[in-house]
């Protein structure tokens, strides 16, 4: 068991009740999965691109990548269906604890003049979703065989009922949020 998930066993589960007064350990709110998308807008005229991103996120999640296609095609972004436009991995279980524990202890503190994750980028029903500017903040991505720089969304699932209690659970888990 990873020790981000053993802290929340152990130390988060009995904190939560305690401050929001459930009944039952199995009211408090728990991840359900965090999602990692990453748009390729060359991916429409370099198919090759969207591969490579798609390569990148693998490296960094431990899970195959999956690309995902343009349902329809828009003329005003030359972009026909069934075009690939992005790449996305859905992590859950053990694999999304690790992921967790890398992304607050390792990779965060690497950003720039960070100075923590905005607190209002919930989006009502617990959800919590940023952007990462570029992907070389993560440990398992190598400089010199990087095409481009590229950004990705990070959107962390959780099963609060609302915002605040989600915003409690990942400040539990040391998700670093801006002071208001």
């Amino acid at each position: 068991m990873s020790e981000i998930k053993e802290k929340y066993l152990k130390k988060i589960v009995p904190e939560m009740i305690k401050h929001f007064k459930y009944k039952n350990v199995y009211d408090v709110p728990k991840l359900i999965k965090i999602v990692i998308s990453e748009g390729v807008s060359e991916g429409i005229v370099n198919p090759k691109a969207t591969e490579a991103a798609a390569k990148e996120l693998t490296e960094i999640t431990g899970q195959k990548a999956v690309i995902k296609e343009a349902k329809k095609s828009i003329a005003n972004f030359k972009l026909k269906a069934r075009d690939p436009i992005g790449c996305m991995v859905t992590m859950r279980g053990e694999r999304m604890y690790l992921f967790l524990n890398k992304l607050i202890n390792i990779s965060l503190p690497k950003i720039r003049d960070f100075k923590g994750l905005s607190p209002r980028s919930f989006d009502g029903m617990g959800n919590y979703n940023f952007g990462i500017k570029e992907q070389l903040i993560f440990p398992e991505v190598d400089y010199d065989k990087l095409d481009k720089v590229r950004g990705m969304n990070i959107t962390v699932v959780t099963s609060a009922k609302s915002d605040e209690e989600a915003r409690e659970l990942l400040k539990m888990f040391g998700i670093p949020f801006m002071e208001k």
